[in-house]
């Protein structure tokens, strides 16, 4: 039975990495690019869930665990929006340069590396944010599992990944990596993609239900993102504790 979610190899490959987090045009540049959309819909998201009626700092008061952070590509822009924030992440490197950055910008953000089965802390969330992560772990049935326990009851749960359809193999293995190299070969393993049902299901376990799924598309056309009917490829799922 595992009893960790580190996937070794995967921390390698985002060790490696680790320095390019914040540039856009590097090798997260998918990221950079598709961020403003998931920042939105998460935003609206928690907005119209917890009734929130303040626009100046929409998120003020709002307790998010953004787990798997990286560099804290949407941590920042969570602390930005008044949330209070803590990113963990399995990889040191990860967590250095998301400390380096959130010193720069005098962003009051704590970071802590750790796994959601190892996490040592005792408080709650009102959100848990699960973006681009449960394709590069080991057991997601642990990963979700271990990670709702810091999820407060009528809490959020948004996970963002990959589905494991023909599609996605040619778009975001073949065309992203090996054709237009947006990202270095070997980032995804096909075989780590998920259905949305495969997660729903195991999200019933850990007494998730779901609220709302999204695809997220990408246009060639304007160079942007969007949500979208379509989730053959990148999908969005928003889940409610009960």
């Amino acid at each position: 039975m595992k009893t960790s979610t580190i996937n070794k190899t995967e921390i390698g490959k985002f060790n490696k990495l680790s320095a390019e987090w914040w540039d856009p045009e590097g090798s997260f540049k998918p990221l950079h690019k598709f961020n403003p959309i998931r920042i939105k819909y998460i935003r609206d998201s928690i907005i119209q869930y917890f009734n929130i009626k303040s626009k100046n700092i929409p998120l003020k008061n709002i307790n998010i665990l953004d787990i798997g952070c990286g560099g804290g590509l949407i941590s920042v822009p969570m602390k930005r929006l008044g949330a209070n924030v803590v990113g963990i992440d399995a990889s040191l490197k990860n967590i250095k340069v998301a400390k380096i950055y959130s010193k720069k910008n005098n962003l009051q953000i704590k970071y802590i590396c750790s796994s959601p089965e190892k996490l040592k802390i005792k408080k709650k969330f009102d959100v848990l944010l699960m973006l681009e992560i449960v394709e590069h772990v080991n057991d997601i049935n642990l990963f979700i599992k271990q990670s709702s326990k810091f999820l407060k009851k009528n809490g959020l749960m948004f996970v963002a990944t990959l589905n494991k359809t023909l599609k996605s193999y040619v778009f975001a293995i073949i065309g992203a990596e090996y054709i237009l190299n947006w990202l270095p070969i070997g980032t995804h393993d096909w075989e780590k993609f998920m259905k949305p049902n495969e997660l729903i299901n195991i999200a019933k376990n850990s007494k998730l239900n779901l609220i709302d799924l999204n695809g997220i598309k990408f246009n060639p056309l304007n160079d942007k993102w969007s949500l979208s009917n379509d989730k053959s490829v990148n999908y969005i799922a928003n889940f409610k504790k009960n």
